[in-house]
């Protein structure tokens, strides 16, 4: 059974950073993919970010590209997003989300497995 635990959200001003993790167990590194979606109060699920964990390769928003970034830690089953130059429209709960194979061009928001989320809250 795949589960999956964030940590690292918080409140910062606009400007700063925020990194937040997704410890993944029952979860194949090797051959799935992991994401973060965000949802904010009245508005959509926003895929932020995927990275194919086997490959190593990323994929991001248009509205997070080049403040954002993916990493992994394979021995810890641990995704991260590092997230800088914070706006106030990044305010939102962060999800973690992960799935396999094909059902990875899903996206975020639509992967099987989620976490419990986490809150990131940025001030302006």
């Amino acid at each position: 059974q795949v589960q999956l635990v964030e940590s690292g959200g918080g409140s910062v001003q606009a400007g700063g950073s925020l990194r937040l993790s997704c410890a993944a167990s029952g979860y194949s590194f090797s051959s799935g993919c992991m994401g973060w979606y965000r949802q904010a109060p009245g508005k959509e699920r926003e895929g932020v970010a995927t990275i194919y964990t086997g490959r190593g390769l990323t994929y991001y928003a248009d509205s997070v590209k080049g403040r954002f970034t993916l990493s992994q830690d394979n021995a810890m089953k641990t995704v991260y997003l590092q997230m800088d130059n914070l706006k106030p429209e990044d305010t939102a709960m962060y999800y973690c989300a992960a799935d396999a194979g094909l059902l990875c061009l899903r996206g975020p928001p639509d992967f099987k497995h989620r976490g419990q989320g986490t809150q990131v809250t940025v001030s302006s």
